[in-house]
């Protein structure tokens, strides 16, 4: 971007936040083009919504405006005047801070040493705790949020880690927040919570721009909102005369069915094939479960009661101390992820990122990867029958604009989760794990996704799926165990409502 960088502001946050705008922005990677002439405002202290299909180029502009990547082509102003911003640094010395999906937090430091990182206040060449201590405490004041200095930023939950990186932004005098899925990650109450922070920093100046999914969360909580759709500004108009529908045509360019899928009943002879007893690990207690060919069992509960623990010690990827795992009648060797797979169990993580994906790996291979040994003939791969292969998949689990070739780290969130399906789907698993399956994707992401899952159930497969979102157990799953303290708790059929599976999660 030809532009000249702006004096930078030491004490930004004691000034109204900056009109923004950004003019032709363009970001390419490669043959992709990401980001196309998008242009865009934002008025200080502004609730703005980036809106769009996973791919569309929202998390690539938030990552612009906060230094993480620039831009090819383009500029932008601040209150008027050109700057360049090149670098995180940059962006800070503006007042504007990204907070991504990946939190920056160091985990063996504690909360006030990752707040103030690299910017601990000194009287001469002697560092002043206390003036730190007091900023600390205006900052929790101007939040309300409720943190222990002291406490090792390792050990908190995920909601109060995110507290700690929206506190390490205040600190470096952030008056513009470009926050990407902040509620991704976190529960009910931990996301009301954070909606009551944005809002209450949005009354005294404070600018914010947010990338989320969560069509009904950002109608609620934004004053206007963006639409990108394949890296183009398609419309910047008020929150306020749009429904999750109408948000969702112009982000897709067609009509989106918003419903799950009709879920098939089991039928009535359906075997068992995977049978659980008395499972037993560090995080989970005495597991006993059934699933039949066809069926989905959905298991439900809040974070940290043990359900995706649950899954990772079936799939012997956690160590269990007591129980056993059968398929198909029989027993597995526990604590084997081979085994697991050589009986046809398959794993949808949680976090794509860290346990499902090679992300320095092309696309292709990623999908190759969990079957490679079916296309390998004494040590040598059959590379013609792989790239077949995996172009079919890809284009079952409609895998957009993704080459086998193209390193899988630069797809979109949602066609990073459809490649994690996609690599199940060469050899069609007994067992099918999945935990919290449409995290972070977009709407039409979500329905393809929901309807790979019933497709599976439908061809024989039993599914267990995990999910923080509870609608989406409700109509994915023909039975609901709901779990508490690493134990399963209640079940309920699919006839359940919300109320008793929540009552359950809190109170049984």
């Amino acid at each position: 971007m030809a532009i000249q960088q702006l004096e930078k502001h030491e004490h930004a946050s004691r000034r109204t936040a900056p009109d923004i705008t950004v003019s032709g922005i363009g970001k390419r990677y490669g043959a992709t083009q990401v980001l196309k002439d998008v242009t865009l405002s934002v008025t200080p202290g502004e609730i703005h919504g980036i809106m769009g299909e996973n791919g569309a180029g929202k998390s690539t502009l938030l990552k612009i405006l906060g230094g993480a990547i620039t831009a090819d082509s383009g500029t932008m102003e601040l209150d008027g005047h050109p700057v360049r911003i090149a670098t995180p640094r940059d962006a800070i010395s503006h007042g504007i801070s990204l907070i991504s999906q990946e939190l920056a937090l160091i985990p063996n430091l504690s909360v006030l040493e990752n707040v103030f990182l690299g910017r601990w206040s000194n009287r001469g060449s002697l560092l002043s705790p206390n003036r730190d201590c007091d900023h600390f405490a205006r900052l929790l004041e101007e939040t309300g949020f409720e943190l222990d200095p002291r406490a090792t930023v390792g050990t908190l939950p995920i909601g109060q880690q995110q507290q700690v990186e929206i506190l390490k932004a205040l600190a470096r005098g952030a008056k513009v927040l470009c926050m990407d899925e902040p509620t991704a990650v976190l529960n009910e109450a931990e996301k009301e919570k954070l909606l009551q922070v944005v809002k209450r920093l949005a009354g005294t100046g404070t600018t914010v721009l947010i990338v989320s999914h969560y069509l009904e969360e950002v109608l609620g909580l934004v004053d206007r909102v963006t639409i990108l759709r394949d890296g183009q500004h398609i419309v910047t108009e008020d929150a306020g005369g749009h429904t999750p529908e109408s948000l969702v045509r112009l982000m897709v360019g067609r009509e989106v069915d918003f419903l799950i899928p009709d879920v098939p009943q089991v039928p009535s002879e359906a075997g068992t094939v995977i049978r659980v007893a008395g499972l037993t690990s560090a995080k989970v207690k005495d597991i006993s479960l059934e699933v039949r060919r066809g069926e989905i069992l959905g298991i439900a509960g809040l974070v940290g009661s043990g359900r995706s623990e649950t899954l990772l010690a079936v799939f012997g990827a956690d160590r269990t101390t007591g129980g056993h795992v059968e398929i198909n009648g029989r027993r597995i060797r526990p604590c084997s992820i081979r085994d697991a797979i050589k009986a046809g169990i398959a794993l949808i993580p949680e976090s794509r990122k860290e346990q499902g994906l090679v992300m320095s790996r092309p696309v292709g291979e990623n999908i190759a990867l969990s079957t490679l040994p079916a296309r390998s003939w004494a040590g040598f791969v059959r590379a013609h029958r792989e790239w077949t292969e995996v172009k079919d998949v890809s284009k079952a689990v409609d895998l957009r604009g993704a080459r086998p070739g193209q390193p899988i780290a630069n797809l979109s969130g949602g066609n990073q989760q459809k490649a994690l399906f996609a690599k199940w789907l060469l050899n069609p698993p007994a067992v099918l794990l999945v935990d919290e399956p449409t995290r972070g994707v977009d709407i039409a992401a979500k329905a393809r996704i929901h309807g790979i899952i019933v497709e599976l159930a439908a061809m024989g497969t039993a599914v267990i799926v995990v999910s923080s979102e509870l609608e989406e157990v409700l109509g994915l799953s023909h039975r609901i165990h709901v779990m508490r303290h690493g134990r399963i708790v209640a079940e309920f059929d699919r006839s359940a409502t919300r109320d008793e599976v929540m009552t359950s999660a809190f109170l049984k």
